[in-house]
Order: structure tokens, then C-alpha cells, then sequence
């Protein structure tokens, strides 16, 4: 570093308390250490996002709370059915006091696809009605359900082994699936 003094410097400088500032200032410049300089680095540019279109459905997921389950509905025609599962009560053969009311209970699952409603019926097919007139409603049950089964007959007077069969129609009345019985012994 150099130093150009001119003659009003130099006198400026003659004062001692002014030279000893001038003089570290100048010291203090000299001495510190040099700042490395940066080197320039232009700026990164950004380029603008590009949203292209497409034609590929982007699938979305949702995740379901559980709640009760549900029977999905199904389109065209569905498919009645009836499975028996057991004799809830009175099994076949039992024997029974004549004219004693009897109910008898039977449990079948709706094996089809179809809901049954009021527009389902259960139907005398043979035996003895005990009874009950020939055709009743079926027990509403959903796809994929069981359901009881429920008619209460009148045990007959006489003594004997009797028979009552049943059948379920749907609402176009053509029967579908195991048909139902009842099988008791009348003492003497």
C-alpha cells in the first residue's frame, strides 16, 4: 500500500494526538487480513412447472370406517334360493298329545341373491296342513342370511305318524330351493 502525503496532510499530521490515531488507523488497515473475495456465481433459474395432460385416470383411494356390513345391490336379475339348516324345534318323529298346539321352527339361510320381501310366500306342497291355511308369507331375510322359519300347526286327534311339507315361491311363483317338513307321532 502506498502513501501520497500532500503539504496539508503532512501538517495535519504534525499534531502528535492526530498522528498516533492516523498512524494506527492506517496500521490497523494494513495489518488486518485481506477478505477472500467471492467468486460471482449466477443465480440457478428456475425453470416454470409444466403440468401435461394425459388421459390416465389417477386413481384416488379411500379408506372406508368400518360399520355394518352391507349386501352390495346387484344389477339384472338375481337367483332365489333357500338352504334348510336345521329343526329349531319339534325334530321329526317326535311324538306328540293329539290336538295340542305345536309350533314348529326351522332355520334355512337365503342362499340366493335375491332379498326375500312380502312379495315371497311359503307353500303347502303335501301331507297335512294341521290346520294352517296353504300358504303363508315367508320370513323376509337378505341375501346371504338365515331366518327362522315359524308356522304353528294343531296336532290332528287321531292316532299316527303325519307328514307336512312346505316350499318357497318367489314373487313370479315358481318355487326355488329345500323344501320344509314336519314329521310327528300321534299317541294313542
Amino acid at each position: 500500500m502506498t502513501l501520497w502525503f500532500n503539504q496539508d496532510m503532512l501538517r495535519f499530521l504534525s499534531r502528535p494526538y492526530l498522528l498516533l490515531v492516523s498512524l494506527s488507523l492506517i496500521l490497523a488497515q494494513a495489518c488486518s487480513p485481506q477478505a477472500t473475495p467471492t467468486s460471482f456465481r449466477p443465480p440457478t433459474q428456475v425453470l416454470p412447472t409444466q403440468i401435461i395432460p394425459t388421459d390416465t385416470a389417477i386413481p384416488v383411494i379411500f379408506t372406508a370406517i368400518p360399520t355394518a356390513t352391507l349386501t352390495p345391490t346387484l344389477t339384472g336379475p338375481c337367483t332365489s334360493n333357500l338352504t334348510f339348516i336345521e329343526d329349531i324345534t319339534i325334530p321329526d318323529d317326535t311324538t306328540v298329545v293329539a290336538g295340542v298346539a305345536m309350533d314348529k321352527q326351522w332355520l334355512v339361510s337365503n342362499s340366493g341373491t335375491c332379498n326375500w320381501d312380502s312379495s315371497y310366500r311359503l307353500k303347502w306342497i303335501g301331507g297335512e296342513t294341521f290346520g294352517v291355511s296353504n300358504e303363508l308369507p315367508l320370513f323376509p331375510a337378505r341375501a346371504g342370511t338365515q331366518a327362522m322359519l315359524q308356522i304353528v300347526f294343531t296336532a290332528p286327534t287321531v292316532a299316527g305318524t303325519f307328514e307336512s311339507a312346505w316350499q318357497a315361491y318367489g314373487p313370479d311363483g315358481i318355487a326355488f330351493g329345500d323344501p320344509v317338513f314336519l314329521r310327528i307321532n300321534i299317541s294313542p
